[in-house]
């Protein structure tokens, strides 16, 4: 009989709407909550949700949601005997689980094993192929300053392909070629913005799938050797690789090739003795076939509509696996019923090249009735500030079909009111009308020719200007200098980056 560790106490070492969504699913299960905030969050929503509540430093993530030693000192101090990351900051750092570990304090997550075999791409690929999951052919790279070395192995790989980083993710440090003649640049590129993103500079090669779809599928495991794949979420509506709309089930998945996909993704979790919710993600090509992308060892932003479909708390999971409990889902799995689709509500100007809003929020309004969940840390009152990521509200519907789903997405957007700032909702409900959406045969180049989704840097220059201007005038502080010799382009990105960095 398989003994529970009951948690009494969870710091949830993380900020937004995942930490209020965690808040919920432990006070839900009898346990109580301890947050942690910066000195900009000190009036935000989990920091109102929890027990109990402690700063750990100025408003920048490295001043204080990054600080290991803070946050241990933090979950010390009032006897927190487990840590939930969310996503983002620490949540795939394996120092930081071994950390905990050392102070005795349990991780609500996989093993650091786990988090490093998945968290460097060239490993991963290693690993998973090793199990039989299909990879993108690719090339790893022993030495990108040997030109021949690597041009053989591009001619190996096949044109087009990607330079990709090792390390991170979010598109930095990747770059398309489809011309053996920028082969050689885009590797020292690449490798140079891997670097400084992810202080590692290591690339590989890869091919570049044509017209991919980006599949991923969950899968939760236990400590008992039980894992299940929850079928999977379509997230091939992307903007520079960040996920704005995704839906389950795919429009483009079968059920015969869902079966193929959720055991692919099983093995990958076992091929590095995962534990804990994660997700696996794959590329499917317009030919039908798919390949392995990467592993997110951790719960990720779009859970809520497997949530929705199959009926099934991940997060509430996430905990029970922490305590030892085995995962009954083995023998009596879940059946997925409707369809679900989730919007991600940031704080940004499509039409104005992206750029982030600031502001205080007036009167908020938010959307209700049959089929409709709202995860956010939004409250009227509320300083939306620089310092973090944009993302404010998961509008997420349920409903029979596609077609309703679309519909009340749709409906639920126009109940959205968040006076005071700009937000993305005009490009999603766009994005919602497009024939190929509506459709369902697009893929992630969707938002390429959308209006309103493409930055021009000339037509950015007077934007930026004006961003800089206001951010004298509110902040009075300096901007950064134009940088030497520089054209337009790498002004206007200097200048949107020094923007989101505040």
């Amino acid at each position: 009989m398989t003994e529970r560790r009951p948690i009494k106490k969870l710091l949830v070492a993380n900020r937004g709407e995942i930490a209020v969504r965690i808040i919920r699913a432990a006070h839900e299960a009898g346990i109580r909550t301890v947050a942690i905030y910066s000195e900009a969050d000190r009036t935000s929503m989990h920091v109102r949700g929890a027990y109990e509540a402690v700063c750990v430093g100025g408003p920048a993530p490295g001043d204080s949601y990054l600080r290991v030693d803070r946050i241990l000192e933090a979950a010390k101090a009032t006897g927190c005997d487990a840590v939930h990351p969310g996503y983002g900051f620490l949540a795939e750092n394996a120092e930081f689980v071994e950390a905990l570990e050392a102070e005795g304090i349990r991780f609500i997550g996989p093993p650091a094993d786990a988090i490093r075999a998945m968290g460097d791409k060239v490993t991963a690929r290693r690993t998973v192929d090793a199990s039989g999951v299909p990879v993108v052919p690719g090339a790893e790279l022993a030495d990108p300053e040997n030109e021949t070395a690597v041009k053989a192995a591009a001619v190996g790989v096949g044109y087009p392909l990607l330079v990709k980083a090792s390390a991170g993710g979010g598109g930095k440090g990747m770059r398309l070629v489809r011309d053996p003649a920028d082969l050689l640049e885009a590797v020292q590129r690449a490798g140079s913005e891997a670097l400084t993103a992810f202080g590692d500079a290591t690339v590989y090669l890869e091919r570049f799938v044509e017209e991919p779809r980006h599949i991923e599928i969950q899968v939760l495991a236990d400590e008992h050797g039980n894992t299940v794949a929850f079928g999977e979420r379509e997230c091939s509506v992307q903007r520079r690789h960040q996920k704005v709309i995704e839906e389950t089930p795919s429009p483009a998945v079968t059920p015969e090739l869902r079966a193929e996909m959720e055991q692919a993704a099983v093995s990958a979790a076992k091929s590095c003795g995962y534990v804990g919710a994660g997700t696996v993600e794959f590329l499917l090509g317009a030919d039908g076939g798919f390949y392995f992308l990467e592993m997110n060892t951790r719960i990720q932003v779009e859970h809520p509509i497997t949530e929705l479909r199959y009926g099934v708390d991940l997060v509430a999971w996430q905990i029970k696996v922490a305590e030892g409990i085995p995962i009954p889902f083995v023998d009596a799995p879940t059946v997925p019923e409707g369809h679900a689709i989730e919007a991600r509500i940031c704080a940004e100007d499509a039409d104005q090249g992206f750029l982030p809003s600031t502001g205080t929020l007036g009167a908020i309004q938010l959307p209700g009735g049959p089929g409709i969940r709202c995860d956010g840390h939004v409250f009227s009152g509320q300083e939306i500030t620089l310092y973090y990521d944009n993302l404010l509200l998961k509008l997420i519907v349920h409903a029979e079909d596609r077609p309703r789903a679309i519909a009340r997405l749709r409906r639920a957007l126009f109940e959205v009111r968040l006076p005071g700032i700009t937000t993305n909702i005009p490009l999603i409900l766009r994005t919602l009308d497009d024939p190929r959406f509506v459709s369902g045969n697009y893929d992630t180049s969707i938002l390429d020719d959308l209006p309103g989704a493409k930055d021009d840097p000339e037509d950015l220059v007077p934007v930026i200007a004006a961003a800089l201007a206001k951010h004298r005038r509110v902040r009075k502080t300096a901007p950064p200098p134009t940088p030497a010799g520089s054209q337009v382009s790498a002004w206007v990105r200097a200048g949107r980056d020094w923007w989101r960095r505040g």
